[in-house]
């Protein structure tokens, strides 16, 4: 591993050497101005100066620090999936031998320790240290090593929930997408049904309603797969719409729109509303002669409401206005509202008169320039 790789990899682990080494010499000083401190207590006849004391101590924790560093990032991977086997037959070892190694530095850079009336001999200084601090020193790497195999243990639990996350918005875009493709043909066979119809009866009229079908088509492919589009463009797709549905019908069904301007930025699922106005034409408007269709969208205490109503032979019964219209096209719309806002979107089918049904959604406002349509890691895609 070169050493760019090495200190790439810190970065990444969040183990960069100088905040590191400075943990270490942090513990190290305050260890040294503590036993400076008792010793001055403890024997008062004896002269203690305290920076032999300050950097014996510094000393032993750099040493420590750089080799439980290098340790860590040469093998780190090894370290923390390591068992207990592998921690006694090869860390344990590494551990005494680097115990004496720091005891051996220690004793040939400060002859002054142990203080002693006598002057002591390296091996004597190194018999004394290994006598009297061997289990300290091999505390100080056992103490790191279990820091470090938390610190391990943090990181990969929060990648591994970084992952999840990741992964549930992918799998909710796949839904979403799913969702779509699942309207796409539905609608293309409904309205090439509408065409073939009308091939008998009026060729001119079938022509022109090829032509807005391509429209339609160019436009659906051009948004690719966005999620969420301004409210003016949904209405631009659902004008088109309407006037296939007006060649289909030769004009006999009335259509409104009233959309209040403020709202032409706000945030809605693209193509939300064609599976409600194709819904309304095939259970509500082919079933009479005439009638009507009406499209508003307005702002309730900062939630954008949009009503879709028909008329046409209403809902019969009970479990009707429940289920009303509850085919590919509807359940979808449904599902969708669902993943982008959660339990913050509504939508309703009721009855408003025997012969006039509506279609009410209601999500959070949001408007195009403030969103950059983040997906909760619960699965709800929401647009802030």
């Amino acid at each position: 591993m070169s050493l760019k790789r090495l200190f790439s990899r810190s970065q990444h682990l969040g183990m960069r050497p100088l905040p590191f080494l400075g943990s270490f010499l942090v513990v190290g000083f305050l260890f040294a101005v503590q036993q400076w401190l008792g010793a001055r207590v403890w024997y008062q006849k004896i002269e203690f100066k305290i920076l032999p004391v300050i950097g014996a101590w510094e000393l032993q924790y750099l040493l420590w620090g750089i080799f439980c560093w290098f340790l860590w990032h040469w093998f780190g991977d090894s370290l923390q999936k390591a068992g207990w086997r592998y921690i006694v037959v090869r860390i344990l070892p590494v551990s005494i031998v680097m115990s004496v190694a720091v005891e051996m530095a220690l004793a040939a850079a400060f002859p002054q320790f142990p203080v002693r009336r006598t002057p002591m001999t390296f091996w004597q200084r190194l018999d004394f240290s290994l006598t009297e601090e061997f289990l300290e020193n091999t505390a100080v790497f056992w103490g790191a090593f279990l820091v470090i195999r938390a610190i391990g243990y943090y990181r990969e639990s929060r990648q591994k929930e970084r992952d999840m996350s990741q992964l549930a918005v992918e799998l909710t875009e796949a839904r979403m997408l799913a969702l779509r493709m699942q309207i796409n043909p539905h609608f293309l066979f409904n309205t090439m049904n509408s065409v073939s119809s009308l091939m008998y009866t009026d060729v001119r009229a079938a022509d022109r309603m090829l032509e807005q079908l391509c429209s339609l088509l160019r436009v659906s492919l051009e948004r690719g797969p966005k999620q969420l589009i301004c409210l003016q463009q949904e209405m631009e797709f659902i004008e088109m719409y309407l006037s296939l549905q007006n060649l289909r019908s030769q004009g006999s069904v009335r259509q409104d729109v009233s959309i209040d301007p403020r709202l032409y930025d706000a945030l809605v699922p693209n193509m939300i509303l064609q599976p409600i106005v194709e819904n309304a034409y095939v259970h509500g408007l082919s079933r009479i002669s005439g009638g009507r269709i009406s499209i508003e969208a307005g702002e309730e205490f900062g939630h954008l409401v949009i009503s879709v109503r028909n008329s046409g032979l209403g809902l019969k019964s009970p479990q009707e206005r429940e289920s009303a219209g509850m085919g590919i096209g509807l359940s979808n719309v449904q599902k969708r509202l669902r993943l982008h806002f959660g339990e913050d979107a509504l939508m309703l089918i009721r009855e408003l008169a025997p012969d006039l049904v509506e279609v009410r959604l209601q999500f959070p406002l949001n408007l195009a320039p403030d969103i950059e349509q983040p997906i909760h890691t619960d699965g709800a895609l929401l647009p802030g």
